[in-house]
């Protein structure tokens, strides 16, 4: 079949993303070499990645697992980055050029992989024997994680301590009872919570264990020009740093406000002088109030109005009301049911009492004028029974009546 041709000839698809964010080369498909670049970009565990050259002109693609050159024996790493896109990140990464560049052997093979699992295997106990080495040399420090190299001659001992610790000794009594050449490597609190994982309090999966690569430092001047409270236990994410998503908008919040006016600055009415209280960047206004430590008299205007009132004020003209039109805006809404059903009670049902005697009650049915009428009158005939009576007999007298002038009309 021709469709399961073109199938065949179509290029492989990359298995996985680079790292944790997904990177498209853009300039794979331009004609004439342009994209060729002998370094490929290549990634291990707990993100940790590097730069290796191609020496053997492999026909590599993202997503290959390769073996490169390690000290000393070699590492096994999958490719996540191939092409002119490695020299930009080698520039973002401040590589020096007299950096040496270690090569790639070859791509793995089948007893290659052997090895790496065999390794990888060993990660868990060597950890949880590790930190019981530690606690009893009196080290106040905690292994976080493991890693083995490929070939099993080399571990990297990812380790946290809040201070600088000397694990000289430390590192004696690993290398005898692992039998493996140690290096010792810190990482911050944020990368510990990045490799653990977990869930934050917008309910979705840590940025830091999902698509964060690269750390950047995170400040209390961001929740400032965001107006949120500096609050430690709502600034705070479960690494105990600062959250990273406090980064996330500040930029725009910054452009918004160098379009306000200046926080600083007394608007000067005929009646008063008002001090800015608050700002509203998405709606575009100000709240200010009479007083200026406490809030009184709060008055919301908008930017523009605001702008107007300081034009004025630097004239030396002083407006009859902060409001263009003289009513102040900041009339508290009533309450406004939007669903319709503001009953709390709405569901419960009203439980209705039988008479004694079983039976259920009659419903009231509105009455007309003149059946009220009627009601009033047995009402009094109940009331007097003489009237009662008489009423009774005009009743009858009438009715003996019709007969006769019936049959006088026949």
């Amino acid at each position: 079949m021709e469709g399961e041709e073109i199938l065949k000839e179509a290029p492989a698809v990359a298995e996985s993303p680079r790292g944790k964010l997904e990177c498209h080369d853009w300039l794979s498909d331009i004609p004439g070499g342009k994209n060729l670049f002998d370094i490929v970009e290549v990634q291990f565990k707990n993100t940790r990645r590097g730069f290796y050259r191609n020496t053997m002109n492999l026909s590599l693609k993202i997503g290959d697992i390769v073996a490169v050159e390690a000290s000393p024996g070699h590492d096994i790493g999958k490719v996540t980055l191939t092409g002119k896109l490695v020299e930009l990140q080698m520039k973002k990464a401040n590589l020096r050029p007299d950096t040496e560049i270690k090569r790639i052997f070859r791509k793995a093979k089948a007893a290659d992989m052997e090895k790496f699992e065999a390794a990888k295997a060993r990660e868990y106990e060597t950890m949880i024997r590790s930190r019981q080495i530690a606690k009893d040399l009196n080290l106040d420090m905690k292994i976080g994680d493991v890693e083995y190299q490929g070939d099993g001659n080399k571990a990297i001992f990812y380790y946290i301590a809040d201070e600088r610790v000397d694990f000289r000794q430390l590192i004696k009594v690993l290398a005898e009872a692992f039998h493996v050449r140690i290096e010792m490597k810190q990482i911050g609190a944020r990368q510990e919570a990045g490799r653990i994982g977990g869930i934050g309090p917008c309910g979705r999966p840590l940025c830091c264990a999902t698509w964060i690569t690269n750390f950047v430092s995170v400040a209390t001047s961001a929740a400032r020009y965001q107006d949120i409270s500096l609050n430690p236990q709502k600034l705070a994410g479960q690494c105990a740093k600062l959250k990273c998503c406090l980064n996330y908008e500040v930029d725009a919040y910054v452009e918004s406000v160098k379009r306000m006016p200046s926080k600083e600055i007394v608007l000067e009415t005929k009646d008063n002088s008002y001090y800015h209280f608050k700002t509203d960047i998405f709606k575009r206004e100000l709240t200010y109030t009479t007083q200026k430590n406490v809030p009184a008299n709060l008055v919301t205007i908008p930017a523009e109005r605001a702008f107007a009132v300081i034009a004025l004020n630097k004239r030396g003209i002083k407006p009859d009301s902060l409001c263009e039109n003289g009513e102040a805006n900041d009339k508290v809404k009533e309450f406004g049911d939007i669903v319709g059903q503001d009953s709390v009670t709405r569901f419960d049902k009203s439980k209705k009492k039988k008479r004694k005697g079983g039976g259920n009650r009659q419903k009231v049915q509105e009455k007309s004028p003149a059946q009220n009428d009627d009601g009033h009158k047995q009402r009094n005939n109940k009331a007097n029974p003489d009237n009662r009576n008489g009423q009774q007999r005009k009743n009858g007298n009438r009715n003996r009546q019709k007969p006769a002038d019936k049959a006088a009309s026949e």
